[in-house]
């Protein structure tokens, strides 16, 4: 597959921007809002995907980091995008019952229904009868 114009491969890359990049992931996991906007601003992009499949953030939402998810939504992520196993970055706020990112998520326009796993979805499974109202206002939510 041809890469688009000004994207890069990973054989065009070097070792050290590598791990500049596998930073990134970490400034999300761990909630560094200000360290990771700044490499944004600085030009990483801002939809950067893991292996997995993992987008900034999808991590920092799994990760309970609203304030990160904010400033990724500010810079334009992609709330739309489905890791490897199927879940979006709404999913994980969802698993991880973090209503401020569950609410920022959806304001952004986050579709409730999007992927295999998606957020209505875990909030079923796991019975989260909080989440499903977020996820659905104006629903009851005993229909299931």
């Amino acid at each position: 597959m041809t890469p688009a114009p000004g994207e890069l491969t990973q054989q065009e890359l070097t070792e050290e921007d590598l791990a500049v990049l596998r930073s990134m992931f970490d400034l999300a996991r761990t909630g560094d809002t200000a360290r990771l906007a700044e490499a944004l601003d600085a030009g990483i992009p801002v939809n950067l995907t893991n292996g997995s499949g993992d987008t900034l953030l999808i991590l920092a939402a799994y990760h309970v980091h609203p304030d990160t998810v904010a400033a990724l939504l500010e810079r334009g992520a992609d709330t739309g995008r489905v890791n490897d196993r199927g879940q979006t970055a709404l999913a994980a706020a969802v698993f991880r019952r973090c209503e401020r990112s569950v609410a920022l998520l959806l304001e952004a326009g986050a579709d409730p229904a999007l992927g295999p796993r998606s957020a209505l979805d875990v909030a079923r499974h796991f019975d989260l009868p909080d989440m499903l109202a977020l996820l659905t206002p104006g629903r009851s939510t005993a229909a299931g």
